[in-house]
């Protein structure tokens, strides 16, 4: 397995650009998903990675080794599809085999290792049968085994499970993050699906029109976003963004919350010279609770009963919020409430270029 290196990126169709400036690095054995709507620039970056698409400008690395503008077939990498492309007059057996006859492994070699991509995929009891034959799922298992029985550098995988059910996919994502771990592969996994990204990365990248948004951990990106669309995409449902009637001035740090019942609310800040007009308060709706005596006024105008939990939806002096509480506490529409939230939990953005403001807060 091999470090990726990816700088400067950029790929243009005639005045389009797909992808802006890019620069990332992806470590050994890591498992890396790149996220984001369709026409994002996602599967267009993974395109320029594995070599089915040359790029405008930039450079890419792997395993130390410029590859930029080789063509697939000499970049040790293997491809893994949404659509399974399985030969479908070839058994299990065989569709594993083929990509090892292609390159001429000996027969010995190809049967040892077959029967131990299947055992590790679990589909040594369906070598074989048709694959015509098997569930979604097993075709999955197959064209996994076909990727990981060359032993490539990399695995890149274009949202894979885009075309299985609910309940398929929910276990794909255990079985794909289980055979990661067991191979250590480094993996580069593009998906539209926040819950996919979320349960499987060790790194996420969230793009948006051609541009990295933010790139960490999925405690990073859900808990402390760099953006207002980062915050608006991760979480389900997702960040509160309440806009604010007051400006945040050089050295300032401590911002106060004034309005006809509302109470002082205050987000202790470290502005370091910033000065912004436009203020956003994001909080996730599971910080921002009903409290007796809390600070913000509100009017519930919806529940949404949830099983275990509800949603609440809020009428704010800055906007509708969301509340996810305990489906034990009875609420009702048109109930008033009052709401609070512990601002280590916040972040605050700058509205005009929808960038987070760094925040310190202060406990206590």
């Amino acid at each position: 397995m091999a470090e990726i290196q990816v700088s400067r990126l950029k790929k243009s169709f005639g005045e389009f650009v797909a992808v802006q400036d890019s620069s990332f690095t992806i470590q050994n054995g890591e498992f890396f998903v790149m996220l984001g709507p369709s026409g994002c620039g996602k599967t267009t970056t993974l395109r320029m990675i594995a070599g089915l698409e040359l790029p405008t400008s930039g450079e890419i690395r792997l395993d130390q080794e410029e590859v930029t503008f080789l063509p697939a077939s000499q970049r040790d990498i293997a491809f893994v599809f949404q659509l399974f492309a399985l030969y479908p007059h070839m058994n299990v057996r065989k569709n594993l085999a083929f990509p090892l006859k292609c390159i001429g492994t000996p027969s010995s070699e190809i049967k040892q290792r077959v029967e131990e991509a299947a055992r590790l995929l679990r589909i040594d009891h369906l070598l074989n049968r048709s694959v015509s034959g098997l569930s979604g799922g097993d075709r999955q298992r197959v064209a996994l085994g076909r990727a990981i029985i060359r032993r490539p550098k990399a695995f890149l995988m274009d949202e894979p499970l885009g075309a299985l059910d609910a309940e398929f996919r929910n276990l794909m994502c255990q079985e794909l993050k289980g055979l990661h771990d067991r191979i250590e592969a480094t993996t580069v996994y593009v998906t539209h699906d926040q819950l996919e990204a979320m349960a499987m990365a060790d790194r996420i990248a969230v793009m948006n029109h051609g541009v990295i948004e933010q790139l960490g951990t999925p405690s990073e990106i859900y808990n402390k976003p760099a953006t207002m669309y980062v915050a608006d995409f991760i979480g389900s449902p997702p960040m509160n963004l309440l806009t604010l009637p007051n400006a945040l001035e050089p050295g300032q740090t401590e911002i106060t919350l004034p309005g006809d019942g509302c109470g002082t609310l205050r987000c202790p800040v470290s502005t370091q010279g910033v000065q912004a007009d436009n203020l956003v308060l994001g909080v996730r709706p599971e910080h921002l609770l009903p409290e007796q005596n809390g600070p913000l006024p509100g009017e519930i105008s919806a529940v949404e009963y949830m099983g275990t939990t509800q949603i609440l939806t809020i009428q704010t002096p800055y906007g509708q919020a969301l509340s996810r509480v305990r489906s034990t506490h009875a609420f009702g529409e048109g109930q008033s409430v009052r709401l609070n939230f512990a601002a280590q939990r916040a972040s605050l953005f700058d509205k005009s270029d929808g960038k987070a403001l760094s925040m310190e807060v202060t406990h206590g």
